[in-house]
């Protein structure tokens, strides 16, 4: 897995990255209730889960759909918190001892061991209404019919036909031998759904939606990018230490979990990775040069160390 652009390209894309992750940082500081607000503790551990880590790829994916649409940037960034608040209380409540039972999150201590299990519990809660609240605010600045179909888009993938889904079929899956088939269904509910609504509500914020033909097109370059995510992080989690992921590697092996090594071998996972980068590629030619921004976030995805 390569990328595909020179030297000075990927400073600038570098750049760019790094402005949206700390622009996300500051909107999600000012979005997230303040630690003296009562209750202080959750709040606290609201904080805890969300601020100060993470690549952001969401948020990332958001803003570079926005692009396409010359969506406002503020708009945006209610967007990419809104999305960064889901995918934050899926780890708490995916780390949580009825879940994964893990103990090590972002390189720092997950919430249930940082706090309590009733803590992380109730976090993961109130970062899921908090990401709906931010997504009903009228700075979108869309009709409130597309916003109410955002709002809808992003349910959906946070739910029993997306994420929660997903999670719920890794869980029945443990020590089962499953076929490709459905493991790519299982992730493209778990991991998959909320990378394809990232894209998706980021093209949604332009003044005018995209036509249904190039927003076809943008809906099969975030399955492929949602997948290859995925794929990525079962090569990583067989690859990569504990310090370079800021989890626990091996976790999966450890917990008999289903993943694209386990079933295809090391080899062939990264020759999937390589597949699933052409598709999404070849999907995202279709939209033209002002898709740029996607192609690099997708290598960035593909090339990721952690």
């Amino acid at each position: 897995m390569t990328r595909t652009t020179d030297p000075s390209c990927e400073q600038a894309f570098a750049d760019w990255m790094h402005a949206i992750q700390r622009r996300t940082e500051t909107a999600l500081d000012h979005a997230l209730p303040a630690v003296g607000i009562a209750p202080a503790r959750l709040h606290e551990a609201m904080r805890y889960a969300t601020l100060g880590a993470g690549k952001r790829v969401r948020a990332l994916l958001a803003h570079a759909a926005g692009e396409l649409v010359g969506a406002q940037p503020e708009a945006l960034d209610l967007i990419a918190c809104a999305l960064e608040c889901i995918h934050a209380y899926s780890l708490v409540h995916d780390d949580m001892p009825c879940m994964d039972n893990d103990t090590l999150r972002r390189g720092k201590p997950t919430v249930h061991i940082q706090y309590d299990e009733a803590t992380a519990l109730l976090v993961g809660d109130a970062l899921q209404t908090q990401a709906f609240e931010l997504l009903a605010r009228p700075g979108l600045g869309v009709p409130d019919a597309r916003r109410l179909a955002m709002v809808t888009l992003l349910a959906q993938a946070s739910g029993s036909r997306g994420m929660a889904g997903g999670q719920a079929m890794d869980l029945a899956n443990v020590g089962r031998r499953i076929s490709r088939a459905e493991l790519e269904v299982m992730h493209l509910h778990k991991t998959g759904a909320l990378i394809r609504a990232a894209v998706l509500l980021g093209a949604d914020a332009g003044a005018q939606p995209l036509p249904a033909a190039q927003r076809e097109q943008l809906d099969v370059f975030s399955k492929r990018a949602g997948l290859l995510f995925q794929v990525v992080d079962d090569i990583l989690d067989d690859t990569a230490s504990t310090t370079t992921l800021g989890k626990t590697a091996g976790k999966d092996a450890m917990n008999d979990k289903p993943t694209y090594v386990s079933l295809l071998g090391l080899t062939d996972a990264r020759r999937l990775a390589d597949e699933l980068l052409l598709d999404a590629r070849t999907a995202l030619a279709a939209l033209g040069e002002a898709a740029h921004r996607l192609g690099q976030v997708l290598d960035f995805i593909a090339c990721r160390s952690h």
